[in-house]
């Protein structure tokens, strides 16, 4: 079911309906991309004018020392999902609703979030994912740890916040948070597909429409399995339920 989804999610990112999302979301994520290695590269100087290299701070001028270099792609590859966030909360609706118009045309469509929540959720996402990738950049000099502890950590987030902001189209976030709780294992492992795709350099700024396109992939196909399940259980047991259902 996984793989399924997510072929159909990676033929979506290059279809003709996405075109125009696709090179809004990569002009957007470069964009951000550019400012934040602007920011960093202007920290580097401020730090490097008020602490010349020594060795009252080794961690700190260690890391500024590897930043300054080609280190400072290294960061940007950390950054990267806290970015997408950004990307994915504002594109959103708009990539959703396009996958559930050609893949799922029967179906009815979902609601959009209102902008005030989509943008806290984006944030909230973003937050949570710069805080997270933070913590894996201190690992940066642990060979092999690090990358486990970035894929990991990247796997968990960014498979819980693109499936709930895909199954808020169809529900209230409380239950969409439920959902994901229920089918766990699955939300996991697209999450690291996902969080695979970050690792790929350049083809990861496809992150943010790859990331809504499978979720909304996933969610359909599980939503369509709990529907079949209560429908089994009420064949089999159709004294529990109320008269009338």
């Amino acid at each position: 079911m996984l793989i399924r989804a997510a072929l159909a999610a990676w033929r979506q990112v290059f279809s003709r309906p996405f075109r125009r999302i696709l090179v809004l979301s990569l002009a957007l994520a470069v964009a951000l991309l550019a400012l934040v290695c602007f920011g960093i590269t202007r920290l580097l100087d401020a730090y490097h004018q008020g602490h010349p290299l020594s060795v009252d701070y080794p961690f700190l001028d260690a890391l500024a020392f590897i930043l300054a270099g080609d280190g400072l792609f290294i960061a940007l590859a950390y950054l990267l999902p806290a970015v997408s966030a950004l990307v994915a909360g504002y594109f959103l609706d708009d990539a959703a609703e396009i996958v559930e118009h050609t893949d799922f045309p029967s179906d009815p469509p979902g609601e959009p979030l209102p902008v005030g929540r989509a943008l806290l959720y984006g944030l909230r996402f973003a937050g949570l994912s710069l805080l997270v990738n933070l913590a894996a950049l201190t690992l940066i000099f642990i060979p092999v740890v690090n990358i486990i502890a970035f894929f990991a950590a990247n796997a968990y987030l960014l498979g819980r916040e693109y499936f709930e902001l895909a199954a808020g189209r169809f529900r209230p976030m409380p239950e969409a948070a439920r959902m994901r709780t229920e089918h766990r294992p699955t939300v996991l492992a697209a999450g690291a597909l996902i969080a695979a795709l970050v690792l790929v350099p350049f083809v990861n700024l496809l992150t943010p429409l790859f990331g809504v396109a499978l979720m909304v992939h996933v969610h359909k196909r599980l939503s369509r399995g709990s529907y079949a399940l209560r429908l089994r259980d009420r064949a089999a047991n159709p004294a529990v339920l109320p008269h009338g259902h």
